[in-house]
């Protein structure tokens, strides 16, 4: 019998042997402001495994880019728990176990591209031969051989991302967070850029978790997307998706990619029941 292309997913905690790269339970985030609390994240379950593509996508403001922070330690939870490889945000960021790409390349426009690349290991204090060595290696792998001696002004939008993508995975980490990288990319462009992710997914064999506003994209590269509610955050709905690793662009006009696009659409209307 053909797998169904999306189903709910019910998690367990040694499923398949594989291992649990992040957790929440009853996960919640008030931000306190001048204007009084500010209720970003409410009652978060979630469980990402070893290999994972996960995507989280909503409405803004919804909490998806409070969540990745949480789990990046750049936003500390107020109620319930979190853990990233089995101990806290704080000592996975000190263990070097994720890797961060942001909404804008955050380029340094006085640093070669090969330089941006490597600032990680530099921090680190890796020696100049072993920089250069991992900068090739990991340029190379985002198809930008051949720009390291490039300034980010040289490159276009997509390039600049792409060389972002290569300086979180420089030092090797086994998780990569992205909080909407290609969303100020024409479609054009980010068309391709997800293809190359989804390439890059499939070589490093990496746990991504990634933050979109963009069905079509949650859909192409998940292998579950995470549909969350307005405002406090909620999970409203897990969609596991059956789609093969090598799939192509031209799956989205399958009835089966059309199926899982429609239940994540209904799961983003379903949410807005609980917006106050």
């Amino acid at each position: 019998m053909t797998p169904s292309p999306a189903r709910s997913r019910t998690p367990s905690a040694a499923e398949g042997g594989r291992r649990t790269v992040v957790e929440t339970d009853k996960l919640s985030l008030t931000f306190e402001t001048a204007d009084g609390p500010v209720h970003a994240l409410s009652e978060i379950d979630l469980r990402v495994e070893h290999g994972d593509f996960v995507s989280l996508i909503g409405p803004s403001g919804c909490g998806k880019t409070t969540l990745l922070r949480a789990i990046a330690d750049l936003e500390q939870a107020t109620a319930g728990r979190i853990e990233v490889n089995g101990v806290s945000p704080h000592q996975a960021r000190l263990d070097r176990s994720y890797g961060y790409v942001f909404q804008a390349p955050a380029l340094y426009p006085w640093r070669n591209i090969e330089r941006n690349v490597t600032l990680p290991l530099e921090i680190m204090g890796m020696s100049r031969q072993e920089r250069a060595d991992c900068a090739g290696k990991y340029l190379e792998l985002v198809d930008l051989a051949g720009f390291g001696k490039k300034f980010p002004w040289q490159l276009s939008g997509g390039m600049q991302q792409r060389a972002s993508i290569a300086r979180a995975l420089c030092f090797d980490p086994e998780l990569l967070l992205m909080d909407e990288p290609f969303g100020a990319l024409d479609e054009i462009v980010r068309d391709h850029l997800n293809e190359q992710l989804l390439q890059l997914w499939d070589k490093t064999r990496k746990t991504v978790v990634f933050v979109t506003h963009s069905i079509p994209e949650a859909v192409f590269l998940s292998t579950r997307i995470v549909v969350m509610s307005p405002r406090p955050g909620r999970i409203i709905d897990v969609i596991e998706t059956d789609f093969p690793r090598d799939r192509t662009l031209d799956v989205r006009e399958t009835p089966a990619f059309l199926e899982v696009a429609h239940r994540v659409r209904e799961g983003l209307r379903a949410g807005h029941s609980y917006d106050g």
